[in-house]
């Protein structure tokens, strides 16, 4: 089981000091951030993409390669590689350049992205998001899979004889995980290609998710991949901890009542009643987080967002400490549970001597392919070949 953070790389003012950081302090106490997560033994740093104010992280691989450099251990991801608006040889080859710098210890979560207007900015339009997401990712997988590819789709110029530099470090491409909070078309395309599926269940309430990765269970199953169990998913989530829940409240609810993404809105304690948010001690925080398995079923990655809403880094950093106090007792109590053969969470070490062992499944199966002709995926532009 792996543990981690992401952020959201949000400038926002504190409000309870009124003082705004500037990007510059706002990127390099990321970058502390990811080194912090390290120090106190997290498995996952995440950072997002986003192009609009109030954002800063428009360049997630530019950051993951300096955090890279200065970080042994942690396994460096995306909590989005916009599938959408970026240019799908750029993201096969970037990755690829940046698992060679980083030994390997890159991953990467496609999505689409929640800001509307980012398509335009790309030259895209936000109407063909699902196709372009599908079109996009079946570029990126063969790109990263085949020395030499030509290939013709709707939205780029056809490619000819086509090779990505560099190729992927060992010969094997980075994990993918397809984020979403709304759409079956993603969690459907994770399961034709038997790739992760992460559910950001930040906002919206557990069933709405539950219904989500219960889909992507059952086609990954549907497609010859494995069992539904052993589908590979990720669970996003948020936390706040004091030694006692009244500190918890008391500290955290400023930044919650005047966050950008989710202040101004239900109370506190009504978000916390429906959505992750775990707002109190550390013991509460492990009791809640335990009950995602009942929920969702075993899984691989858990990804905690805790720097967000203009608290300040030295609190953040306090954050961390807290969090490298009970992943011990969370990871004990969730590999204890999972049962033997389902998938732990994926690493380049472990797959690449599964690979060698001829264990690796990789690529998609003929049947999957044949078992998508039935699927909606393929009517909005699946499998471009």
């Amino acid at each position: 089981m792996q543990f981690g953070i992401f952020t959201v790389g949000d400038v926002t003012t504190d409000p309870t000091t009124g003082r705004t950081p500037t990007e510059a302090e706002r990127i390099k106490a990321m970058v502390t951030i990811a080194q912090h997560a390290e120090e106190v033994g997290l498995d996952v740093f995440a950072t997002g993409e986003h192009h609009n104010p109030p954002f800063v992280p428009s360049s997630p691989t530019t950051m993951l390669g300096y955090v890279a450099a200065k970080t042994e251990r942690i396994i460096l991801s995306t909590s989005t590689t916009l599938i959408t608006t970026n240019d799908p040889v750029k993201i096969a080859e970037d990755f690829a350049m940046l698992q060679h710098l980083a030994d390997g210890r890159v991953d990467l979560m496609m999505g689409r992205g929640n800001t509307g207007p980012v398509y335009p900015w790309f030259g895209k339009d936000i109407r063909d998001g699902i196709a372009l997401a599908v079109e996009n990712y079946d570029l990126v997988h063969r790109l990263w899979r085949e020395d030499v590819v030509s290939w013709e789709g709707q939205f780029r110029t056809p490619l000819q004889g086509f090779t990505a530099t560099p190729r992927p470090l060992d010969g094997l491409p980075p994990f993918v995980w397809h984020g979403s909070i709304r759409s079956p078309e993603i969690a459907e395309q994770a399961a034709l290609y038997g790739d992760g599926f992460f559910a950001n269940h930040i906002f919206w309430p557990t069933y709405h998710f539950q219904r989500l990765i219960q889909l992507y269970r059952q086609r990954f199953e549907h497609y010859g991949h494995g069992r539904a169990d052993q589908a590979v998913v990720g669970l996003g989530g948020q936390v706040y901890m004091a030694r006692t829940s009244q500190d918890a409240v008391r500290e955290f609810r400023p930044y919650f009542d005047h966050a950008p993404v989710y202040g101004y809105g239900p109370s506190l304690e009504e978000f916390s009643s429906q959505t992750p948010l775990t707002v109190g001690s550390p013991q509460e925080v492990i009791e809640k987080t335990l009950t995602f398995r009942q929920h969702f079923g075993d899984y691989q990655r858990q990804l905690f967002l805790a720097d967000h809403a203009g608290l300040p880094l030295k609190t953040v950093l306090e954050q961390l400490d807290l969090l490298g106090e009970i992943v011990p007792v969370l990871r004990r109590e969730m590999d204890a549970l999972r049962p033997a053969d389902v998938p732990d969470g994926p690493t380049h070490a472990d797959r690449l001597a599964a690979l060698r062992a001829g264990t690796l499944r990789e690529g998609v199966p003929a049947d999957a392919l044949e078992a998508a002709d039935d699927a909606d995926l393929v009517g909005s532009a699946a499998v471009a070949r």
